[in-house]
């Protein structure tokens, strides 16, 4: 169902280790960080997610980069990728997860086209268990998109908690009560535009939710504004 995950070449610049693990490859880059491929001493594979040194004095990213940590070993299991190691305290903060082999999805439409629909159910059941697991755990992801689940051949895997948020600080949490919203358009629901409070009570009407791999390639996460009443594409009006 899924290929090997593209690698990067190492650039000069590019640390030779990260918190003790040797650094092979390059997997990504964001706008928040650099994903490594590296190994431990035992030869396990990870994914090690370094944040971009800009971001290193910046008290709130700290502060979310300690809650990704957190929530991502809140629900570490079958349907997502486990924490293996992190230091948020440490000059580029980081966080190692097992090495998934495979493409997101988001790539994988891209180089192959729509997924066929037995494959389509699979990958729908696959998530509904993943989120399910999730919502168990108290988190709440709020960026559910194609470039977060990753293909692995046993099922897919939900990653990136980089902005999930705890179900029970969800009207306490003052990093999110600035009245913007987190995500990214293309796969955000009418209620996240409407209201940046998510609750762990899943929209039908994203996209995401209505588990479609061919929306439009990742267009980045958002921190816009929320706006005083919803798109155009209303929920009612998503239906079929």
């Amino acid at each position: 169902m899924t290929g090997e995950r593209t690698e990067m070449a190492l650039r000069d610049s590019d640390p030779a280790e990260v918190g003790g693990y040797h650094i092979e490859d390059r997997l990504g880059s964001g706008g928040m960080g650099v994903v490594y491929l590296a190994r431990s001493a035992s030869g396990r594979r990870l994914a090690i997610k370094v944040v971009h040194g800009q971001y290193a004095d910046d008290d709130e990213f700290r502060a979310r980069f300690r809650r990704e940590v957190a929530a991502a070993r809140q629900v570490s299991g079958a349907f997502t990728a486990p924490v293996v190691d992190a230091d948020a305290d440490a000059p580029r903060p980081w966080m190692a997860t097992l090495y998934i082999p495979g493409a997101d999805l988001g790539t994988h439409v891209r180089e192959h086209g729509p997924l066929p629909l037995p494959r389509l159910r699979e990958l729908a059941a696959g998530l509904a268990e993943a989120l399910r697991d999730i919502h168990r755990a108290g988190v709440v992801h709020r960026d559910l998109k194609p470039a977060n689940v990753m293909l692995a051949d046993d099922g897919p895997r939900v990653i990136d908690f980089g902005i999930s948020r705890a179900a029970e600080f969800a009207a306490s949490d003052v990093l999110t009560q600035t009245g913007r919203v987190m995500g990214t358009p293309p796969f955000m629901s009418p209620e996240q535009f409407a209201s940046p409070r998510t609750s762990a009570r899943p929209p039908t009407s994203s996209p995401s939710a209505r588990s479609s791999p061919t929306r439009p390639p990742d267009a980045g996460r958002s921190t816009a504004r929320a706006p005083t009443r919803r798109p155009c594409g209303s929920s009612r009006a998503n239906r079929n």
